[in-house]
């Protein structure tokens, strides 16, 4: 009975029985699952866009993983690392790419927003997230690895 409802007879807080499925029988899918999922998506959708703004399949792959070249601040101290790691390991930058290529009808920079999508979306996928300052395996997403 859902509470402060019209009943079948009109009248408040008759017994009223919801249509479809009650929420009780829906399968649960945890939100992680959907975010792995967007996750997924996005690497798919920025590969696509490489392609589709004339970007190689070969040098696709070489290109997804040029952004771990920010890991280099880590040889400086896990705080430098984790900045210089978020600053290219994000969706801001992405996206700030790929508008300024459109807006200035410039390849290049659509070409960078779309390998930075499609790597977020691969990292997010596997499950490593931006880092924290404490150690490279500490990430929004949780710890990395085992201990």
């Amino acid at each position: 009975m859902i509470r402060g409802a019209r009943g079948p007879a009109g009248g408040y807080d008759a017994p009223m029985t919801p249509p479809g499925p009650t929420v009780e029988r829906l399968p649960a899918i945890a939100p992680a699952q959907f975010l792995r999922a967007e996750s997924a998506a996005l690497f798919l959708a920025g590969a696509a866009a490489w392609v589709a703004l004339g970007g190689s399949w070969l040098l696709l792959v070489p290109a997804l993983l040029a952004p771990d070249l920010s890991m280099v601040g880590y040889l400086a101290s896990p705080r430098a690392g984790a900045l210089t790691y978020n600053l290219v390991h994000n969706l801001v930058l992405a996206l700030g790419l790929l508008g300024l290529g459109w807006a200035t009808s410039t390849p290049a920079p659509m070409l960078g927003g779309a390998v930075l999508v499609a790597h977020v979306g691969m990292d997010r996928t596997l499950g490593y997230g931006l880092k924290r300052p404490t150690d490279f395996r500490d990430t929004h997403l949780g710890r990395i690895g085992r201990g």
